[in-house]
């Protein structure tokens, strides 16, 4: 707790608090809200000093920090990707974040990510899809029905009008429990035995597997005249989902082109391949989609700028619901110059108690 309230308390919210915080406020509400706020940060671009993600790479998976700030706000994710993870009954991605002041570097959020990050992905989908895909898409083929591919399915429904999953993974237990997930939900979804059977008549194609390998999930030969491609899985050197040919069927849209460069499907393209970055597009800077019958690709691999909104929706929704921990994470001195006094006046009752007892014997 923060006794004094001298310095700033943080505010925590764990797993639990997360979980009880989007079955109050409604999954839908939580995507459309984190998906709104995107798109208000995004017509804020240069209101912040971005970068690249810095990540730690090993032959089973990655480690990155994502920094963003404004000239108010400071945040960053930690969050890794570990595709075999579920051997040692863990998910593929875990993440935690924390939100500070710039003006004083006080943390005041420290807030799970894990669950929040499928949420803000699909919202970012969703927003992309809005902007790129013809308007009167109905089918999206979802390959890859991992930990992500529910909240994917949730966010193009209510907020782009998909009515049919047409799904693939190579495991299919993995489409079965989408299914299962998603029973009720206003959706009609059907399974297929081949990725090329999936996407065929799809208006929108999802790709959100986990393998880090240069795959090539999608061909050209796949692709019909009007598709959206949400190419999400691909996020890291070394780890594609798209032939080339695909990327090169039709304009490419990014978040934040030097780290797509680094990380996306783009990282097979030569480095003056033309990419638009997304939010030129939603200020109106750029085109997107210019034909019913073109194909677009949002070429998509996180970026910092959807964890700051997210981070921010969070913790304001789980202020106005009263959830989350006010906790003191800055240790309190009465000398803000005198750190080592914290040590010292904790010690000094049991040493003052013990140099008492010596006296009076």
């Amino acid at each position: 707790m923060n006794p004094t309230g001298r310095y700033p308390a943080t505010v925590y919210l764990g797993a639990p608090d997360m979980i009880r915080l989007v079955r109050r406020k409604g999954l839908s509400a939580c995507i459309a809200g984190v998906a709104t706020r995107i798109e208000r940060e995004f017509l804020r671009w240069q209101a912040f000093d971005k970068s690249a993600r810095v990540a730690c790479h090993s032959a089973v998976g990655v480690i990155e920090l994502m920094p963003i700030a404004d000239d108010r706000q400071f945040a960053f994710k930690y969050v890794n990707g570990h595709p075999n993870n579920h051997r040692h009954g863990l998910p593929t991605v875990m993440a935690f974040g924390v939100l500070a002041d710039v003006e004083t570097g006080a943390p005041r959020l420290l807030c799970e990510l894990t669950l929040t990050t499928a949420i803000r992905t699909a919202a970012m989908s969703a927003v992309a899809a809005r902007a790129l895909a013809r308007p009167d898409s109905r089918v999206m083929a979802l390959i890859g029905n991992g930990a992500q591919s529910e909240f994917q399915a949730i966010a193009f429904r209510d907020l782009v009008g998909i009515r049919e999953l047409r799904l693939f993974d190579a495991d299919p237990a993995a489409s079965a429990k989408l299914a299962a997930n998603v029973v009720g939900q206003g959706l009609k979804v059907r399974t297929f035995e081949s990725i090329a059977e999936a996407v065929r008549g799809a208006d929108i194609v999802t790709t959100v597997t986990a393998a880090k390998t240069q795959a090539t999930i999608l061909t050209p030969e796949m692709i019909e005249p009007g598709m959206h491609i949400n190419a999400v899985g691909g996020d890291c050197p070394g780890k594609t989902e798209l032939h080339r040919g695909v990327l090169e069927a039709g304009p490419v849209f990014v978040e934040f082109e030097p780290q797509t460069r680094l990380e996306g499907d783009i990282q097979q393209m030569p480095a003056d391949f033309p990419v638009t970055e997304l939010w030129q597009v939603l200020a109106g800077q750029a085109s997107g989609r210019t034909g019913a019958s073109q194909v677009t690709v949002f070429d998509s691999v996180g970026f910092a700028l959807e964890d700051y909104a997210a981070l921010a929706f969070m913790g304001e929704t789980a202020a106005e619901l009263g959830i989350g921990e006010r906790m003191q994470f800055v240790p309190e001195a009465d000398d803000p110059k005198n750190l080592f006094g914290v040590l010292r006046d904790e010690a000094a009752a049991p040493a003052r108690a013990a140099r008492g007892a010596v006296v009076t014997a």
